[in-house]
């Protein structure tokens, strides 16, 4: 086969706006298992967003946005639903923002020769394939980004606001999450901000600047996300995947703690995962289990086992459908941190 044979059929971002869920998580409520956990999460998602004292954080984790949930992350910013994401930095770079270079990811199958696909310069995720030439043009993007930047070290948050600027006047698919969450001063840390494209780009941009060049700093990330979280006091958690993400966000109530703030364990969270709590991993690790750590309050709290493409579009579109978000304030804690 050749490549043009592969990438031939678009993955479509869903748009869950265009319809409304509410009596699928209606009669979900009254079920039992996943459905009715997906249901209680709905409605602890919309319990957050309309607490006007609670600031929101979505954690990304896994492939979801190539998966077709992209648009949904993005409409969260768009609807002043999050005010802060913890994302890894392949849901960032190398699915949103690459798709705003006007890139695409495409339907395959797990059933295919992979050295056929490497020949072909074709990556695969399971089931949807990218286009590796095109992955590099990212890797490309990102260091020009770099070289045009001041020479000195950045938290993850202030590189990707770069990044949202430069898509302000370069973007082919215009309001990606990158792109908005700039408009909005919605922060977006990535803690693992190498492990994608970026961490290419930024290699190259190194490597042609050794002396004086751009870094991440990770421990300002760390640093400026538990400011948000004294700053706010209340919190709550949208968690898709686990992972670095997750326990990043989680661990700012800790962290606040060792600064000697005094702030609340995060109040409510939702977290839709695969992962099997038995080997004590941290993207299986439970919310109760969170709780021992003194991050996460057990009163509003669910877990959902299920693969999140299933259930994600689901519980967004019920919250948009049903929460009232009129008065919610736009939280812009990018401007507090800029400020500093």
């Amino acid at each position: 086969m050749k490549k043009e044979d592969l990438l031939k059929k678009v993955v479509k971002q869903v748009d869950a706006t265009k319809y409304d869920s509410t009596p699928i998580i209606d009669s979900m409520r009254e079920m039992s298992f996943t459905s009715r956990d997906t249901a209680r999460a709905a409605d602890i998602f919309k319990m957050m967003i309309e607490d006007k004292a609670c600031t929101t954080i979505l954690t990304l984790a896994g492939s979801t946005s190539a998966g077709g949930c992209m648009d949904i992350y993005a409409d969260m910013i768009r609807y002043n639903m999050i005010d802060a994401v913890v994302a890894t930095g392949a849901s960032i770079v190398d699915m949103d923002f690459f798709e705003a270079l006007g890139y695409k990811h495409y339907q395959g199958t797990p059933f295919i020769n992979d050295s056929m696909l490497r020949d072909n310069y074709v990556d695969r995720i399971y089931d949807t394939y990218i286009d590796e030439e095109e992955l590099q043009h990212c890797d490309a993007t990102v260091r020009a980004i770099a070289d045009d930047l001041e020479p000195r070290p950045y938290s993850s948050r202030e590189f990707i606001r770069e990044m949202g600027r430069w898509l302000t006047t370069n973007a082919r698919k215009k309001d990606s999450l990158v792109e908005l969450a700039f408009r909005h001063d919605v922060p977006i840390f990535c803690p693992a901000f190498s492990d994608c494209s970026a961490g290419f780009g930024l290699v190259m941009h190194q490597h042609n600047n050794p002396k004086t060049h751009v870094s991440i700093d990770s421990v300002k990330d760390f640093y400026e996300l538990t400011k948000i979280k004294m700053e706010a006091k209340n919190s709550g958690l949208f968690m898709v995947g686990g992972g670095v993400p997750k326990n990043f966000a989680q661990d700012i109530v800790v962290c606040a703690e060792c600064l000697g703030a005094d702030v609340p364990m995060h109040q409510y969270a939702v977290q839709i995962t695969v992962a099997d709590v038995r080997d004590g991993a941290c993207s299986s690790s439970t919310l109760k289990e969170a709780s021992s750590w003194g991050k996460v309050d057990t009163t509003h709290e669910q877990m959902v086992y299920a693969e999140a493409t299933t259930v994600v579009p689901l519980i967004f579109s019920y919250v948009y459908h049903n929460a009232d978000l009129t008065d919610r304030p736009r939280r812009r804690w990018t401007k507090m941190l800029e400020k500093e």
